[in-house]
This record gives C-alpha cells, structure tokens and sequence, in this order.
C-alpha cells in the first residue's frame, strides 16, 4: 500500500489560487498514474485531474482552463495549481496513484473551501 500525505487546502476568497501537493512513499511498484478527485458534501467523488508517468494529463471539463496538475517523478509528488477558484469548488479534495500493477491508495483528503 502506497502512503499518501496531502497538503495545501484552506480558505480562499472567489478568484483566488491554491497549490495542492501529495507526496507518495512507501510503495513497491512504480507509480503509473497521480490524480485529484474531489467530493463536495451530498455529491459524489469526482474526478479532477490527472497525470501519468510520461506527463501525459486530462481534466473536468469544469476546471479546464483554471487548474494545472504536475508531478515530480524524483520526489513522487503530484501538484495541483487551482486559480480562479468558484464557490463550486469548495469539496474534500483527494489524492490517488495508481501504481504499474494496478493497485489503486487514496490520501486522507484535505479540504478546500471558496467563500467570501
């Protein structure tokens, strides 16, 4: 099992920016794939973004345009730049890898809240 720790949420103002990080350890197997979902209450997780191993990315429609996912290989961390962020936006924001044989670790989440 991968070890996930999550960084960078907090309050932000509409039209505002925050930089998420997740730094992976502990895994035996390659990651292949790092991503961000996102659940805001009395929905469902979400997909936001994610990135593979070549650099590789695809987005929500609905964060196109606003936010940016990146990873460092060496260090095994993935980011994510959001900016202009909406009140839509606010949810428990969380990490995933995927590693080579297909085992799927999630991060405990990290929330991000966009009010005024």
């Amino acid at each position: 099992q991968v070890q996930l720790v999550e960084s960078g949420g907090g309050l932000v103002q509409p039209g505002g920016s925050l930089r998420l990080s997740c730094a992976a350890s502990g895994s035996r197997f390659s990651i292949a794939t790092m991503g961000w979902y996102r659940q805001a209450p009395g929905k469902e997780r979400e997909l936001v973004a994610i990135i593979g191993s070549g650099g590789s990315t695809n987005y929500a429609d609905s964060v196109k345009g606003r936010f940016t996912i990146s990873r460092d290989n060496a260090k095994n961390t993935v980011y994510l730049q959001m900016n202009s962020l909406k009140p839509d936006d606010t949810a428990v924001y969380y990490c995933s890898v995927l590693t080579v044989i297909h085992n799927r670790s999630w991060g405990q989440g990290t929330q991000v809240t966009v009010s005024s």
